[in-house]
């Protein structure tokens, strides 16, 4: 398993976004033909279009590995190891907490770990309740709901921001329980900031050890926000022009180094970009007259930066 920090108690810590070595050695796999793509490819298929990720790429190809060999195991009458998939996620907005928690349902699906492979997100009101049973009957509904699926609860700490007395606490101690009854067709994943989610943690003696993947998403480079912007652009049939992706360079630049707490990463690309979009449009129409290529590039003008 990738690992920036070690096998710890027996989690795995991974932290994603940066520069690490190549993928491990891959578990050996029945020999596909070359009709049948190997279920490997499709797991990095499947994760083509998101920047960074490689040890998660590893893990789940991991993942996918350890079940393949389960199977084995047990045509040979051997036992089998059942994969516990709960996660913790921790990183600040705009890393990709949300978009990663939707695109492992589907491939646990696929990989028929979960029966449904839908998502359900969650947050603190529609766990809590106000009056006593109350908070028992909002979380058994959403974990009911959640069956056979991800549920993924970003900020999972506001569940405990109340207090010994707070009944999120009652939230919690539901979603502990059916972690352990539920844990072959659930995979719980909760997020949040990383310093938050440690001192969630910490009130919680005994939660951490319950999630075997712990998963850091670090802030974007610049230029990996760059490559970002660059996709979302590559969708819409716009690109920046020289000037314009100077510009966003060094703004973004200045942006990591000043304002790091406030930060959201490629949330904060894409609102740029859907600004300037807008304001080309505006630009365009003072025109007399407006060919293939204006409607294409995004210039310098068009960028309002703060």
């Amino acid at each position: 398993m990738a690992q920036a920090e070690g096998y710890k108690n027996g989690r795995i810590n991974i932290i994603l976004h940066e520069n690490t070595r190549k993928d491990s050695k891959e578990p050996i796999v029945k020999k596909q033909t070359k009709q049948t793509r190997s279920p490997l490819e499709v797991i990095d298929k499947e994760f083509a279009s998101f920047v960074g990720l490689d040890d998660l790429k590893t893990s789940i190809k991991e993942i996918y590995a350890s079940i393949l060999i389960n199977e084995k195991r047990k045509e040979h009458g051997l036992k089998d190891t059942k994969q516990v998939l709960h996660m913790l996620f921790k990183g600040n907005p705009g890393t990709g907490k949300t978009t990663v928690a939707r695109k492992l349902a589907k491939l646990y699906h696929d990989m028929n770990i979960l029966s449904k492979g839908h998502f359900i997100e969650a947050e603190r009101a529609d766990l809590v309740g106000e009056y006593i049973g109350q908070t028992a009957q909002k979380t058994r509904a959403v974990i009911q709901k959640a069956l056979g699926g991800v549920l993924f609860i970003d900020e999972a700490y506001s569940l405990s921001r109340g207090g010994e007395k707070d009944f999120g606490k009652e939230a919690i101690d539901l979603l502990v329980k059916h972690m352990e009854d539920s844990r072959e067709d659930m995979v719980l994943i909760l997020a949040g900031y990383p310093r938050e989610m440690d001192r969630f943690l910490t009130m919680n003696p005994g939660l951490e050890s319950r999630f075997p993947f712990i998963l850091d998403f670090d802030d974007y480079s610049v230029d990996e926000l760059l490559n970002i912007g660059s996709r979302m652009l590559g969708e819409r049939q716009y690109q920046l022009s020289k000037q314009a992706e100077w510009k966003l360079r060094n703004h973004l630049s200045r942006k990591l180094r000043e304002d790091t707490n406030n930060f959201s990463n490629a949330r904060y690309v894409r609102n740029v970009i859907e600004k300037a979009i807008r304001m080309q449009a505006v630009r365009l129409l003072t025109l007399g007259q407006i060919g293939s290529k204006d409607l294409i590039i995004l210039t310098e003008q068009d960028l309002l930066l703060e």
